[in-house]
């Protein structure tokens, strides 16, 4: 009986232990992103291109790993967001230098990398797989390489981290004033809340309730809205 019991536990800790071991390992793009990054969310492209070969080792990884039914809802989201934000900054050094992500020939459009043998461009990435997962935070995580998009976090999302930070991320976003601005008399918000609108009625809400979740300024009944123009310098 004793020895039964044995078994089962030695079982079960292999059990576990190949278990842990399927879950992503994104510290190589986490180190990626400490080192050419900066807190505000300024990106050294040519950074990435002198360290291209652990970028490409990612690369590399998320191709060969793609997520399976057995990872959580989480780190699903996480490995999307991530492979979105990689594959944005690749997109950009195969091309670099450059002013604008404009500057290229349907940059969301091209297929240009491959995941588990299949063929993906940006826009099937955050379309087809990230909108899906019908979480409208994930519009303030990933990046287009522009400065008025939301900023790059210098730290890779993971299952662990992915709910926290897309909070902190919405949060950050909606009260910069440089995206947002937003007062007691007028708002002029990001384009992002026009594009992507139907996103962001959620639980019954519309676009204002979305923003007055996560904003420091309330916006008021009164207040005259409008847009702010977007600016797609490259945010280096």
């Amino acid at each position: 009986m004793k020895l039964s019991k044995y078994i089962v536990i030695v079982v079960m800790g292999l059990f576990f232990q190949v278990q842990a071991q399927n879950v992503f390992d994104h510290s190589t793009w986490d180190q990626a992103l400490l080192l050419n990054v900066s807190d505000e969310g300024k990106v050294d492209y040519n950074g990435f291109m002198r360290d291209s070969s652990q970028l490409y080792r990612y690369f590399k990884q998320l191709s060969d790993n793609p997520p399976t039914e057995s990872w959580t809802r989480d780190e699903k989201l996480a490995y999307w967001i991530n492979a979105y934000n990689a594959y944005t900054i690749k997109l950009i050094i195969d091309s670099y230098p450059l002013k604008s992500i404009k500057e290229l020939k349907d940059p969301w459009g091209t297929k240009f990398f491959k995941i588990d043998g299949e063929w993906y461009s940006l826009g099937e990435l955050e379309h087809k797989i990230l909108r899906k997962f019908n979480d409208p935070r994930i519009h303030f995580a990933i990046n287009c390489a522009s400065f008025s998009c939301p900023v790059v976090w210098n730290r890779a999302y993971t299952g662990d981290n992915v709910h926290e930070a897309l909070n902190d991320q919405t949060k950050k976003f909606i009260n910069d004033p440089t995206r947002n601005t937003i007062t007691n008399t007028e708002v002029n918000v990001s384009k992002i809340f026009s594009w992507y609108k139907k996103d962001f009625k959620v639980n019954g809400g519309d676009v204002k309730d979305f923003i007055n979740r996560y904003a420091d300024v309330k916006i008021g009944k009164q207040a005259k809205k409008g847009y702010k123009e977007y600016d797609w310098s490259l945010n280096e």
